[in-house]
């Protein structure tokens, strides 16, 4: 519960960040703050909601000057929800590893990231959060027993796609020395269209949307909790698009403001202007692969997917619309994944597929082939298929997991109190808790995960490279694997979307993009 910002109310809203004031005598700093304004739980909120946790298990006592390294985790939730609190990332197993850990809460919605295109809404607010976070650390953090100069940014999903922003914004080169991204890439990140996105959550909140400097005005004089109770008026089909805010291209507002994001961050890595780091990366073996459940749970949602695909696929699965080809797309789509079929129990796994690897897997594997060529620091990759007891996402109306989805991998991070028991050394899935912890935590301190290894982690995880594809499957044994997952999967992927013949050619029609 540290304050490190300034509350963004009032004339701060839709501003970047501003550091703290100071205060006189003590703060009790020891229970989570306020939780920013979004979706899936109003209470507790408040917009004034920047606050991180920092957890370690010794202080500097004036005799030693040793620091730990410092790992830093930004939450998942599609920059719309979510938060960087005790119960749901809880540091217990963590602790164990001496290590520094900090969760951070970063606005979120359009408080976070609405823009209208041009100087007078420059968004990316919930990145620029993220930033002061760092810039917090680098200031602060060896009163805690940390080591500034040795600073791991890691994320899920959402906090993942932020990892990789960080590495190619100006804005936060040498303010971490380690990256962990975790089930969340930047291909069909970017919003083409802010200011028709802006002008939407005008309407939804009764507001004029004629110039952007009325669009503003009018926003400032809302409730904070009424911005994420709109966020149902941006799905356009079912629960769709899944992510509906998110980072875009700045403008040169002048030197007085910085820009978080400069150009199309897939254009930034194949040019290799970025901060190149030691990375882990990978995703989990479902991903959104539940998503089945919810399409075959619902009749019409069904037919309506398999009848208008070509209208409805762009949607779901993040890609172009209305275009010649999109619709072609569309079609190969529907051909590999369905085999051209009507949705149904046959066709199901189909359906999954087509959500995990539009929205993780592809764009993962596509950036992490990318840094294996052009990062100059080891990249190292990952496929978590471990199935225990615990999930996310059970099979309807049973206790039994559907697989292994999105976020599951953090159950064997994080203690997630709100929804998992707290594993010990009597639970099938202790091992995987230590596996996962000691892998993390060795690359935490030195950028090896496997340079420190024992009786569970007993593998040298080897780092991809274009003449090595090669990734850790990370089950209940963990096992060193030739050729890259999924790949006749990826294959269609990189056919449809190929990357720019060269930075700078305008053959940017071919970048996976999300519109909006």
């Amino acid at each position: 519960g540290i304050r490190y910002a300034q509350p963004p109310v009032g004339e701060l809203r839709f501003k970047p960040p501003s550091p703290p004031q100071s205060w006189d005598g003590v703060i009790n700093a020891t229970e989570d703050g306020a939780r920013c304004p979004n979706a899936d739980r109003p209470d507790g909120s408040s917009e004034d909601c920047l606050f991180l946790n920092v957890y370690t298990t010794k202080l500097p006592d004036g005799r030693q000057n040793t620091r730990r390294p410092v790992m830093v985790f930004y939450h998942p939730g599609a920059f719309s929800s979510m938060r960087g609190t005790s119960d749901l990332f809880g540091p217990q197993y963590l602790m164990d590893e001496n290590m520094v850990l900090v969760t951070v809460n970063y606005r979120l919605g359009a408080l976070g990231f609405l823009s209208t295109g041009d100087c007078v809404l420059t968004g990316n607010y919930g990145f620029k959060d993220q930033v002061l976070s760092l810039q917090w650390i680098q200031q602060n953090i060896a009163s805690f027993g940390g080591d500034p100069n040795s600073v791991t940014i890691t994320g899920y999903s959402a906090g993942s796609r932020s990892v990789y922003l960080h590495m190619v914004s100006p804005m936060s080169k040498g303010l971490f020395h380690r990256a962990i991204a975790m089930s969340g890439g930047v291909q069909s990140s970017i919003n083409e269209d802010p200011l028709k996105q802006a002008k939407k959550q005008a309407r939804l909140l009764n507001c004029p949307d004629d110039n952007s400097r009325e669009i503003v005005k009018c926003l400032k004089d809302k409730d904070a909790q009424e911005f994420a109770n709109t966020l149902g008026g941006f799905r356009e089909w079912g629960w769709d698009p899944m992510r509906v805010f998110g980072p875009v291209i700045e403008q040169d507002c002048g030197s007085e403001t910085e820009r978080f994001l400069t150009a199309e961050p897939t254009e930034l890595f194949l040019s290799g202007n970025f901060t190149h780091v030691p990375l882990i990366t990978g995703t989990t073996k479902d991903e959104f692969g539940w998503k089945e459940l919810q399409i075959l749970g619902n009749t019409s949602w069904a037919e309506d997917m398999s009848e208008n695909y070509e209208r409805v696929f762009p949607i779901s699965f993040l890609y172009e619309r209305d275009t010649p080809r999109s619709h072609q797309i569309s079609r190969e789509l529907r051909s590999f994944y369905l085999d051209n079929e009507p949705i149904t129990n046959s066709s199901r796994k189909g359906v999954g597929q087509l959500y995990a690897d539009s929205i993780v897997i592809f764009p993962i594997d596509r950036i992490a082939k990318i840094l294996s060529r052009k990062n100059t620091s080891p990249v190292y990759y990952y496929h978590f298929v471990y199935q225990g007891r615990y999930s996310w996402v059970k099979n309807p109306g049973t206790t039994t997991p559907y697989g292994v989805v999105h976020h599951d991998d953090l159950i064997y991070l994080f203690y997630i109190s709100v929804l998992f028991p707290q594993f010990n050394n009597t639970d099938p899935e202790y091992p995987t808790v230590k596996k996962m912890t000691k892998m993390w935590s060795n690359f935490v301190k030195n950028g090896n995960p496997t340079s420190e290894r024992n009786d569970l982690v007993n593998v040298e995880w080897q780092s991809l490279t274009p003449l090595r594809q090669v990734y850790l499957e990370i089950g209940t044994e963990l096992t060193m694997k030739d050729g890259l997952y999924y790949q006749d999967r990826m294959s269609l992927w990189d056919r449809l979307f190929p990357l720019p013949a060269s930075r700078g050619s305008g053959n940017k029609e071919h970048v996976l993009r999300r519109k909006h």
